[in-house]
């Protein structure tokens, strides 16, 4: 499973939601960071990072297309 952590009223997070929707990425969960202060001490200025649930893999901003494909091939190499 895939959760995009992200901010509310983030330019970069649209940006990340939008190049998800470009690749393709299968489904994934939306979590905003803003009122969890543990997620913000973990994700304070990383953000937008996608994590892979399964294996705990994270893939911070800034990310293309390419290495967003590389991150999902990843996922699918270690059976995640």
């Amino acid at each position: 499973m895939l959760t995009l952590y992200q901010r509310d009223d983030c330019k970069l997070c649209d940006e990340a939601v939008a190049l998800l929707a470009r690749v393709h990425v299968p489904d994934f969960e939306s979590v905003w960071i803003d009122d969890d202060v543990a997620l913000e001490t973990r994700y304070g200025i990383r953000v937008p990072v996608l994590r892979d649930e399964d294996s705990g893999c994270e893939l911070d901003w800034p990310f293309d297309a390419a290495g967003l494909q590389a991150f999902l091939g990843q996922m699918r190499r270690t059976g995640a």
